[in-house]
């Protein structure tokens, strides 16, 4: 495969257009986020990286929580407005249609449309350039209920999430495999023993 080498750039895709929600439940704002993800299992911890001249970094800085709301194909549309458009301009819930909620430890809003929502508190705040990083523990995880099956599992695919590459947005398509399958052993029936009975 012959490949063709780059100056260094953001090219990590996809990634998660995420509705991250901040303020209060009274005054609420949020705003899309991209550069997101997990960064440990134990404790749970994420990290957002947000430029310093927007608005929503203040809130976040000054309150050390928000919520990562995940994007559905619903919401798309709205997750991208948010992204374009400025908090110290527009009331982005008000706009949007958007349902405040209480969390249930931060003070910063949940978003009611959204299937799954992250409560982060935030541990670090790191300047890297453009943007500063704010590592953060999560604290809580809400689902929407109608999500879980009668066995208690989070049926995550049903919830029609979308990704953001390289400029554009994607809806997640067919189930490819699962972690681990490419090791898992596989035993035929017709290579079991035969049954033989209980042994006197």
């Amino acid at each position: 495969m012959s490949k063709v080498t780059w100056k260094p750039a953001a090219l990590m895709a996809p990634v998660p257009p995420a509705l991250v929600s901040c303020g209060t439940v009274e005054e609420p704002n949020c705003l899309t986020i991209a550069w997101t993800g997990i960064v440990n299992t134990n404790p749970p911890m994420t990290y957002i990286s947000v430029r310093p001249t927007r608005h929503s970094y203040h809130l976040i800085k000054e309150s050390g929580e928000f919520v990562i709301n995940l994007t559905t194909k619903e919401l798309l549309r709205t997750a991208d407005w948010c992204g374009a458009r400025s908090g110290a301009k527009y009331d982005k819930f008000k706009e949007k249609g958007l349902t405040a909620e209480p969390a249930t430890i931060v003070s910063a809003p949940m978003i009611a449309q959204s299937p799954v929502s992250l409560e982060c508190k935030v541990r670090s705040v790191t300047p890297l350039g453009t943007h500063d990083m704010f590592l953060a523990d999560i604290v809580a995880v809400n689902v929407d209920e109608k999500y879980i099956d009668e066995t208690g599992k989070l049926r995550l695919e049903q919830c029609g999430l979308v990704a953001y590459a390289h400029g554009s947005y994607y809806a997640i398509g067919k189930k490819m495999g699962y972690f681990g399958y490419s090791v898992k052993k596989h035993v035929s029936r017709s290579k079991l023993p035969p049954k033989t009975g209980r042994k006197k």
